[in-house]
């Protein structure tokens, strides 16, 4: 992918156009540039960040060339340029220039070693699912998006619960009442399903997790099924209800719509440093205890 010394091209990305990630941009274009590699700056950036002389490009354009696409921001930018990349099978590198750094997870100090490595081949790399979700309303569809974290359906701004009906590969799983469901990917696992009590699920793990969001029956506990599944949920009653996808994408739904969300047919690619490991990144972003020496379930007395 980026171990070889022929001239590479890098797509250069982001939607935060602050005086330090204008700079960010200019030293990773000038170390790669230097680097005999060809530097295109994504069409909106290159108009965000006002740089001049830089060759830019719209991004469906920018896909078909780029070897990978490098994005300076934070984890709510790889959403979203994830998820259009994804049909071109364009590997993402993640500057975090955010706060929680799940996705985007260079901290800006190391960037350019960090670069330096993966040109030379010293990089592991990661693929991560995404949900294909549509709403169906007297089975057609109206409205189809995918989704990188999760699509959640939830009550909306009005008073009082959703009651939903949620059938798996055709068989009746569960009725619900609550504030909305959380359909998510392992990646998502680590965003507003595990706000909602969701178990975190390893990017690998061949899953897709449902959550219940302050679910009126204490029982409705959160369930993984297989990644290969057919999840159709029927909105039974509600008065404002929504469906969202990443929190990027909404459509308002009446009573009776139903979703249907499989395993989206593409794929995103992570490029991360040379001894990333999924478990650090838990440690560091949870505030996990490190010594192993913290609370526990037994009791020496």
């Amino acid at each position: 992918m980026l171990p070889n010394k022929k001239q590479q091209t890098f797509a250069l990305i982001s939607r935060r156009y602050t005086p330090s990630v204008i700079q960010s941009l200019a030293t990773i274009a000038d170390f790669l540039q230097g680097a005999g590699h060809i530097v295109i700056y994504e069409q909106e950036t290159a108009q965000g960040a006002a740089i001049p002389g830089v060759a830019s490009m719209p991004l469906d354009e920018l896909a078909n060339i780029a070897t990978a696409a490098i994005v300076v921001g934070g984890d709510g930018t790889m959403l979203g340029i994830g998820r259009r990349l994804a049909p071109y099978n364009v590997p993402l590198i993640g500057i975090n220039h955010g706060r929680l750094g799940f996705m985007a997870d260079i901290p800006l100090d190391r960037m350019i070693p960090v670069l330096s490595d993966m040109l030379e081949g010293k990089y592991v790399t990661e693929r991560r699912i995404l949900l294909d979700g549509a709403i169906l309303r007297e089975e057609q569809t109206i409205h189809r998006a995918m989704a990188f974290n999760d699509i959640v359906i939830s009550r909306g701004a009005g008073s009082g619960m959703i009651e939903l009906s949620v059938e798996v590969d055709g068989h009746f799983m569960y009725s619900q009442r609550s504030d909305g469901l959380i359909i998510s990917t392992p990646t998502g696992s680590t965003a507003y399903a595990l706000s909602a009590g969701g178990p975190l699920l390893h990017p690998s793990l061949s899953g897709i997790g449902l959550a219940a969001i302050a679910p009126h029956a204490l029982s409705n506990r959160p369930i993984v099924v297989p990644d290969s599944s057919e999840i159709l949920v029927e909105i039974v009653e509600a008065r404002f209800p929504t469906i969202n996808f990443d929190s990027q994408s909404f459509a308002s739904v009446h009573n009776g719509d139903c979703l249907l969300v499989r395993r989206s047919k593409c794929e995103v690619t992570f490029i991360h440093p040379k001894g990333w490991s999924y478990y650090d990144t838990l440690r560091d972003k949870l505030g996990w205890n490190e010594s192993g020496q913290g609370n526990s379930l037994g009791s020496d007395g």
